[in-house]
């Protein structure tokens, strides 16, 4: 017999946990995450000469690179919502006056994104790289780990270090060629939006839109590593608001978004969360089993879903349309994102440009799949990868990672609280919604079959799965809109 009132207290306890949490973030997350001038000249500064990050420890320190920061960087809901708010389409249509861009009429210079300054490694320590780049190759080739992207990306990791051959400098060297030609600048990004797009089928999503719950659930972890971000911070280590938005897409593992946002927000870091993302997505099949094997039981792993309904073209036609349009007027900084997912996605399934889609698809997908990861690889430099910061940044990817499948796992067992007995969902295709296309569909679909083997998730799996870049897409859009003007 169940004690309902145990189980009650039990979820009390929860409740109140994640409530406490919450309220910790906002009330030490200014100081762990964005001092004010105000903060600083109280709490640090004990001499003129002394910098503010040598001085304190824990919350009675300023973050280094914070210490000229305003009001304005400070964590506040209130502000947030206001931001949000004035960053949508209907309120700038509204209120926005026109501008000239360039009033004096003089061509403005173009500068390059800042790169934080690495420092150099000892020798030593590449050949330590070299062979991390030959073990993300075996496990593409011999475990099988999504060898479309390790295996570029391994051979960048692995070239980038050869000690003389300078393929990693510039202005000549070909991998930091790739790497500024189009990863650094988010051109790549873009296009592969595009291409996800037209290899994208919404179809699981119209016919069962509850599933976009569950993409949505995922993006849990996304925001949980503001959370982590401030813990690390208190042990030490500097990282401000925007680098924290910037580490948190990592958890929503979709290596363009996070390289779009890290772009915006902090470039400085854009090589290691690169890595991060793209490592990750890449061991969606290791990863992600464990964490479902825990949270579900194997009477819920072997609920059987029918399969979704069939989808008039009609509605896959409109559906890119109305997300662009919505995303114009309510967020329009993720219009870029959603804008080449929903132009890719439009072609391919209007049918009036079969030659685009199919060139978007393969073609053009395959090439900067190659030269993207390329360029991901050549960011594996010792300098970068083996300092605390960067050994940070994987470990709260990781985090955010982990807690994104849960999220998506806890909101499917929700859910069927709720539901009848016989629309149960299946928790595995939680495990989806991160935007991973389509390899956390293709997971969720075999640890189903590992339980049963005539049981079929990967369609309704899609779902979630595609809601998953979308979702990815919409949070980056709002940390943008929040801190995108402040750098």
């Amino acid at each position: 017999m169940i004690d309902t009132q145990k189980d009650f207290r039990k979820k009390v306890f929860g409740v109140t946990l994640a409530i406490m949490a919450v309220a910790m973030v906002l009330s030490m997350g200014t100081k762990v995450l964005a001092q004010t001038k105000e903060v600083s000249a109280e709490s640090l500064y004990l001499t003129g000469t002394q910098t503010p990050a040598e001085n304190g420890t824990g919350l009675d320190r300023v973050i280094k690179g914070t210490e000229n920061w305003g009001d304005e960087h400070n964590i506040s809901v209130t502000r947030f919502i206001q931001n949000i708010g004035k960053s949508t389409g209907i309120y700038q249509i509204i209120k926005q006056k026109k501008v000239d861009p360039n009033p004096t009429g003089v061509k403005p210079e173009i500068k390059e994104a800042p790169e934080k300054d690495w420092g150099t490694a000892p020798g030593w320590q590449s050949l330590i790289m070299i062979a991390i780049g030959f073990l993300i190759v075996y496990l593409a080739v011999g475990k099988g780990f999504e060898p479309l992207l390790l295996i570029p990306i391994g051979f960048g990791t692995i070239l980038v270090n050869i000690v003389g051959a300078k393929m990693g400098d510039l202005p000549d060297g070909m991998l930091a060629i790739i790497y500024h030609a189009g990863v650094g600048n988010e051109f790549f990004p873009m296009l592969i939006f595009m291409g996800i797009g037209a290899m994208t089928d919404f179809g699981p999503l119209i016919a069962n839109p509850k599933t976009a719950i569950l993409g949505g659930a995922a993006q849990f972890g996304v925001f949980f590593t503001l959370f982590g971000v401030a813990v690390m911070n208190l042990f030490g280590l500097n990282y401000n608001i925007m680098q924290a938005c910037a580490i948190g897409i990592i958890g929503g593992a979709d290596g363009p978004t996070s390289i779009y946002v890290s772009g915006k927000l902090a470039p400085e870091l854009m090589g290691v969360i690169a890595v991060a993302a793209y490592s990750y997505m890449a061991l969606v099949p290791m990863i992600q089993p464990p964490i479902m094997k825990l949270l579900t039981s194997k009477k819920e792993r072997l609920i059987r879903m029918p399969n979704p309904r069939a989808v008039p073209k009609m509605e896959k036609v409109l559906f890119p349309m109305m997300l662009l349009l919505l995303t114009i007027l309510l967020l329009p900084p993720a219009a870029p994102l959603i804008g080449m997912l929903a132009f890719g996605n439009f072609v391919k399934e209007s049918g009036a440009a079969t030659r685009l889609s199919k060139t978007m698809e393969n073609e053009l997908m395959n090439i900067v799949s190659i030269l993207l990861s390329l360029g991901v690889g050549s960011q594996m430099t010792p300098e970068k990868i083996i300092k605390a910061e960067s050994l940070g940044i994987i470990v709260l990817g990781l985090v955010a990672f982990a807690v994104a499948t849960a999220g998506g796992l806890l909101m499917a067992k929700l859910m069927n609280v709720f539901l009848p007995k016989d629309k149960k969902i299946n928790p595995l295709i939680g495990s989806a919604g991160v935007s991973a296309v389509p390899m956390a569909a293709r997971v969720a679909n075999k640890v189903g079959q590992s339980e049963d083997p005539m049981n079929f998730l990967l369609m309704n799996a899609m779902g979630p799965n595609v809601a998953g870049v979308i979702g990815t897409a919409m949070a980056a859009g709002v940390f943008i809109a929040t801190y995108g003007g402040l750098r």
